[in-house]
C-alpha cells in the first residue's frame, strides 16, 4: 500500500473552491479521500466537488464563512452527517484586507484578520479534534505562510497572524498527540492565486520575490498539494507540531 494512500479517509478542507485549497482537494480525492468542499460560495464549492466526482472522486459542497462560528460548528456537523467522521481538516481559508505599513492598518482591519486568520481555525479546530481522537486520531494541517517567519513592510498584521497559526499547530500538536491526533502547519511563499494576484501581477514587486528565490519562481497552487498530502498520509505519521516552508528557497536564502 502506498505511503501517500488516503483511501477512506475524509478530509475538511477550508476554503477550498479555488486556489491551494482547492489544488489539495483535488489531490486529497486523487488519493483516494472523501472531500468536504468549502468556501462562502456554495455555487463555487458545488463546481469543485462536481470536478472532483467527473474525476472519479467522492465530494460534498458546504458553504461556510470562517468569521462565523455557528457556521463552523454547520460545516463540521455537515461533514459528519453526509460522510460520518472528519479523520483530516485543512484549515485553509484567510483573509488580508490591507497592504501597507502595520501601524496604518485601521482597527476594524487588524480585527478581522485575527479574527478570521487565527480565531476560526482555533475554533474550527476546537469543533473536530475532540471528534478525530474519539475516532482513534486523525491529521490537522494548517496553512500558515513564509510572512509568519520574517518581518515585513507591508503585511505586518496578516504575518503576525500566520506568525500565531504556527504556534497554534505547536500547541494543539502537544496537547492532542496521546490522542493520536497530528497538527502540521504548511508555510507557502508566494504562489500563483486570486489571494496573491496583487503582488504576482505587480511587475517590480514580482521580480523583487524571484529574483532572491533560488529557483527563480513563484509557486503554483498544486506545489503546495503534496505537503498536504504528505501530512495527512500514513507517510507524516510520525510528524506533528512541524512547519514545512514550500517556497522555491527564498526563505533560505533571505
Amino acid at each position: 500500500m502506498s505511503l501517500f494512500d488516503l483511501t477512506g479517509k475524509v478530509a475538511l478542507i477550508t476554503g477550498s473552491s479555488r486556489g491551494i485549497g482547492k489544488a489539495i482537494a483535488l489531490r486529497y480525492a486523487e488519493h483516494g479521500a472523501k472531500v468536504v468542499v468549502s468556501s462562502r460560495d456554495l455555487d463555487a464549492c458545488e463546481a469543485t466537488a462536481a470536478e472532483l466526482r467527473k474525476a472519479g472522486g467522492e465530494a460534498a459542497a458546504i458553504a461556510c464563512d470562517i468569521n462565523h462560528a455557528g457556521q463552523l460548528q454547520a460545516l463540521a456537523d455537515g461533514a459528519r452527517q453526509r460522510f460520518g467522521r472528519i479523520d483530516i481538516l485543512v484549515c485553509n481559508a484567510a483573509v488580508n484586507p490591507h497592504f501597507g505599513p502595520s501601524q496604518e492598518i485601521p482597527d476594524a482591519a487588524f480585527d478581522r484578520i485575527m479574527h478570521a486568520n487565527v480565531g476560526s481555525i482555533h475554533r474550527l479546530c476546537r469543533i473536530v479534534i475532540p471528534g478525530m481522537a474519539e475516532n482513534g486520531g486523525g491529521s490537522v494541517i494548517i496553512l500558515s505562510s513564509v510572512a509568519g517567519m520574517k518581518g515585513s513592510k507591508m503585511f505586518g498584521a496578516y504575518a503576525v497572524s500566520k506568525a500565531a497559526d504556527l504556534q497554534i499547530a505547536r500547541n494543539l500538536a502537544a496537547e492532542w498527540g496521546p490522542r493520536k491526533v497530528r497538527v502540521n502547519c504548511i508555510a507557502p511563499g508566494l504562489v500563483r492565486t486570486d489571494f496573491a494576484r496583487a503582488l504576482w501581477e505587480n511587475p517590480e514587486l514580482l521580480e523583487g520575490i524571484v529574483s532572491r528565490s533560488p529557483l527563480q519562481r513563484i509557486g503554483e497552487p498544486d506545489e503546495i498539494a503534496g505537503a498536504a498530502v504528505y501530512f495527512a498520509s500514513a507517510a507524516g505519521s510520525f510528524t506533528t507540531g512541524q512547519s514545512l516552508v514550500v517556497d522555491g528557497g527564498g526563505l533560505a536564502a533571505g
